[in-house]
């Protein structure tokens, strides 16, 4: 009888044991790719640069020095100068901290909220039926006119914008989530563990949310890169972290008026913006070619 009771549970984790060593080894193979290594490299130099930047750096970012305003390359600024005059090569490195900063914190707050409403709406089928209709409608607008319209009411600050990128966000985790969270709840073992009288919390903790740390990971780097280049693109449009903060986007948007005398007021952060984006795509790819079962029967 005991061995009988146990065996729907013992199945799925011979099957996972079985399986651990090829995705492990496909994991470690596709990050030693020259791609994905290349990838690393810039996101841990960009990590560096941000932790860094008064050590690389001894000029003020906001100090505005007239009389140096629009100043080419020279020794002492070794990007030049911006219209107040402010050392654009040390606003670039400054501008690193907001953007990684805001990939970070929307990409932590996007999938601890969105893992904890997914799970929910995924067991429990009433809260399901409610949960489900408010991320639809979430999905329905624009991430970009909802951030904006919630910066435009709650006013701008490096938080609000946090705020504003996080919930366009949410929904896509809720739903991923809520689907992994379906296709294992009738399971054997989530079943047999039910029967067993398994406390709810745990029940979850044990057999369910392990079932989504593959997806959410690949899907954490998707949306740092997005936060990224939403909070560029909020920058640039006025709508984003106060003008004195430095910034990517920001300085890109104070320097598209003087793009034809200055061209690297534009071309430096948006450089650095691009290589961030790609390389953190290039390792969200490489990561779901990896853990994703199907990718890796395909390759």
């Amino acid at each position: 009888m005991s061995q009988a009771s146990l065996s729907p549970a013992a199945a799925p984790e011979a099957s996972a044991g079985s399986s651990t060593s090829p995705t492990r080894a496909h994991l470690i193979a596709t990050l030693k790719s020259w791609p994905v290594m290349v990838s690393l490299l810039v996101l841990v130099a960009l990590v560096l640069i941000a932790i860094c930047a008064p050590l690389l750096s001894s000029s003020d970012p906001t100090a505005i020095n007239p009389a140096q305003r629009l100043k080419p390359i020279t020794a002492e600024h070794w990007l030049g100068t911006d219209a107040f005059g402010r050392d654009v090569y040390t606003r670039i490195l400054y501008g690193a901290r907001v953007s990684l900063l805001v990939g970070l914190g929307v990409a932590a707050f996007s999938l601890v909220i969105g893992l904890f409403v997914g799970v929910m709406a995924g067991y429990f089928r009433w809260v399901d039926a409610i949960v489900m209709r408010v991320m639809d409608g979430l999905m329905a607008i624009p991430g970009i006119l909802l951030a904006i319209a919630l910066v435009s009411l709650s006013g701008s600050s490096l938080l609000t914008v946090l705020i504003a990128i996080t919930v366009p966000e949410v929904p896509r985790v809720v739903r991923l989530v809520r689907g992994v969270i379906l296709s294992v709840r009738n399971e054997s073992y989530v079943e047999a563990a039910q029967t067993l009288g398994t406390p709810l919390p745990t029940l979850m903790m044990r057999h369910l949310v392990p079932n989504t740390i593959a997806p959410l990971i690949v899907q954490c780097t998707y949306i740092f890169a997005s936060a990224i280049l939403t909070e560029a693109i909020l920058s640039f449009l006025g709508a984003g972290v106060p003008p004195e903060t430095s910034s990517w986007g920001n300085i890109m948007a104070e320097g598209r008026a003087y793009f034809q005398l200055f061209p690297g007021l534009v071309l430096y952060p948006g450089v650095l913006l691009s290589l961030t984006v790609l390389s953190v795509n290039l390792l969200g790819d490489a990561l779901r070619d990896s853990l994703d079962p199907r990718m890796a029967k395909r390759m």
